[in-house]
């Protein structure tokens, strides 16, 4: 009955423990990476976020066409503000999705 017992005991260190150990780094590995649902979310989320720059900059032309100087008159202090880190702002988000779905697609490819 002694033996049984110790063969009971190795077999679940030799095959129970590293099974449980596998089993939750499998888990945490799923859990740390963005599902297909997120990928489809953040594309929508920059598609959407890219129509409505397009639109503030098309009533930024309209703003612009009909009164020259309107920024100046809606907030003076934001103008160089504004004019030097808006496009450079952009270009780094293009950035940052462009870099995020591609980590995003070399995940999928493990």
């Amino acid at each position: 009955m002694d033996d049984l017992i110790w063969g009971l005991v190795v077999i679940g260190i030799v095959v129970g423990l590293p099974w449980l150990i596998m089993h939750y780094v499998t888990r945490w590995k799923t859990a740390a990476t963005l599902t297909g649902g997120d990928e489809r979310l953040l594309e929508e989320l920059h598609d959407l976020a890219r129509r409505l720059d397009d639109r503030m900059c098309s009533i930024e032309r309209i703003m612009t066409a009909e009164n020259p100087n309107w920024r100046q008159q809606c907030a003076p202090e934001q103008q160089a503000l504004s004019d030097s880190s808006s496009r450079g702002l952009d270009m780094d988000l293009d950035a940052e999705f462009a870099r995020l779905a591609e980590r995003s697609r070399m995940r999928e490819v493990r």
